[in-house]
């Protein structure tokens, strides 16, 4: 089954336009994290990633820009336009009319123009059924754009579907946290040791898309089947599915073979469970599965237990809160902070420049998605695109729906052999798999 990602670009019309109201114009910190991301943003390393959500019937465009409208108001976090300060990048209130609301017009993950865009640092768009929202990872993370977007389909649904009203009557979400705090900052403690491997990791090279095209395979699996199949092999479905890629990829990039270069797979860790945190802002931590075959013929099940002991060696709240006191420290050395910014930038872009050496790739997992019963017979799936970034040609989001597992590989390279294999060997440990693409692979 295939399904086209990339639909015609349609003129902007008959679209509401109403400026936010505001007492005053509020400013915040950058957290964190979200302090590299500007520095390192372009055309070609957008840094914005892509939530979608399938409802059952097509959208309507005008209530969809009606619901945004609604509910943009109460997400300040979502409500920032980017300004440049002589020492640090930070956020200022944008009282703009919201982004207007249009049809899919590029492919997933889009350098976000903040000139064309009211200042926002998201979009939404939709395509017949879909509805996507991209956001700009200094805002927040996936858990941040994942709440911003079930309340605007909740929202969109209350506006088409007038009757929800009468068994839902929460404008936004009873039990819903807007909290803005920077828990990087709130959760820091001094002492920490040096965190990150430095050691060169494997690129996926070859013959890529043209410019601007990303490759998107989705996969749909069973969850319980998930579950089933990860048993076997004594682990969890995320340690599972980060180990059947990896040694995809050991089998068909490197063909079985030893290499000099390890098979390094960034995997992001949400933050909020260990500190009790509920930060719409960026919250999470960035551990490595790292693999490198010194020896021939490895099995799968080899690959999956070395996999797993080092993701379970670094997910543990003791090295988690080291490598979030590491990055801290960094920024509150006021040495460093006393650096006007145009010279961090460029110390900056060296660092990131000789940290992405020692990433093969990177693969997120958002979770499960819960939505209210209400809603529930209205809402299809919902999936998460990662943008490429520098040195990572393939990137894979993960997150599961009513008992559906979506895996979802995103690339500029047009060679496919690593997520046949992927998913072939999940097949193999009986796991219903169902394979949707876009039109990048049949032009």
């Amino acid at each position: 089954m295939e399904q086209q990602e990339l639909s015609v670009e349609k003129k902007e019309k008959n679209i509401p336009k109403k400026k936010i109201r505001t007492g005053h114009l509020a400013w915040d910190k950058l957290d964190n994290t979200a302090n590299l991301f500007p520095v390192i943003a372009n055309e070609d390393m957008s840094n914005v990633y892509r939530i979608s959500v399938t409802l059952t019937e097509d959208i309507d465009r005008v209530l969809l820009q009606e619901a945004l409208n609604r509910i943009l108001p109460q997400f300040l976090v979502f409500r920032m336009r980017l300004k440049v300060g002589f020492f640090w990048y930070y956020f200022e209130e944008n009282t703009k009319p919201a982004p207007i609301v249009c049809e899919e017009y590029s492919y997933p993950g889009a350098y976000i123009n903040k000139s064309k865009n009211n200042q926002y640092m998201f979009r939404v768009t939709y395509y017949r059924n879909r509805i996507n929202l991209e956001v700009f990872h200094a805002l927040t993370d996936g858990a941040g754009g994942i709440t911003f977007l079930k309340e605007l389909v909740y929202q969109y649904l209350r506006l088409k579907y007038p009757e929800l009203l009468e068994v839902v009557k929460d404008k936004i979400s009873s039990g819903i946290f807007l909290d803005q705090e920077d828990s990087y900052v709130k959760n820091f403690k001094k002492g920490h040791a040096k965190v990150y491997n430095t050691e060169r990791a494997l690129r996926f090279k070859g013959e890529k898309l043209p410019k601007g095209e990303i490759g998107v395979i989705h996969g749909y699996m069973p969850v319980d089947q998930l579950k089933a199949a990860s048993k076997k092999y004594g682990v969890t479905i995320n340690q599972y599915l980060v180990g059947v890629f990896v040694y995809a990829v050991y089998r068909e990039y490197l063909k079985g073979l030893p290499s000099k270069y390890p098979i390094c797979c960034c995997v992001p860790v949400n933050l909020r469970p260990y500190y009790d945190s509920h930060t719409m802002k960026n919250f999470f931590a960035m551990v490595s599965a790292v693999f490198k075959p010194v020896n021939d013929d490895y099995t799968l099940e080899e690959v999956i237990k070395l996999v797993s002991d080092n993701l379970k060696e670094q997910i543990t709240p003791e090295n988690l809160n080291n490598i979030m006191s590491y990055n801290v420290s960094n920024e509150q050395n006021w040495i460093l902070r006393a650096i006007p910014l145009v010279v961090k930038n460029i110390a900056m872009k060296h660092v990131y420049g000789m940290s992405t050496r020692a990433t093969s790739t990177t693969i997120t997992n958002i979770g499960n998605i819960d939505i209210k019963d209400p809603y529930k017979k209205y809402i299809e799936n919902f999936y998460v695109i990662l943008s490429m970034s520098k040195g990572q040609n393939m990137k894979a989001g993960i997150c599961s729906y009513n008992g559906i597992l979506t895996f979802t590989f995103s690339t500029s390279l047009i060679n496919t052999t690593i997520q046949k294999r992927f998913f072939q060997i999940i097949a193999k440990d009986e796991v219903d798999v169902g394979i949707e693409t876009n039109g990048a692979y049949y032009e």
